[in-house]
């Protein structure tokens, strides 16, 4: 098995939707535009999610790395 580094696997799933868990508690999903060294990232066509269900369409965003916890691909 090959070994990926994050930034390869934050790559992978460029123009792909992700789920981001965010250190406030927050969950957003998106599609994964752009992310630097830092881990920030820019997602388009996100929605804010509450116990799995859209609570509100934020549209594009850029969430600072040192916020999150997690990003998943769906």
């Amino acid at each position: 098995m090959e070994s990926a580094r994050p930034l390869d696997a934050l790559n992978k799933a460029r123009n792909k939707r992700v789920i981001v868990d965010l250190k406030n508690g927050k969950q957003l999903a998106g599609k994964l535009n752009a992310f630097d060294i830092h881990i920030n990232v820019v997602l388009d066509e996100t929605e804010e999610m509450v116990d799995g269900q859209v609570s509100r369409k934020l549209g594009t965003v850029f969430i600072r790395g040192d916020t999150i916890i997690l990003i998943s691909a769906e």
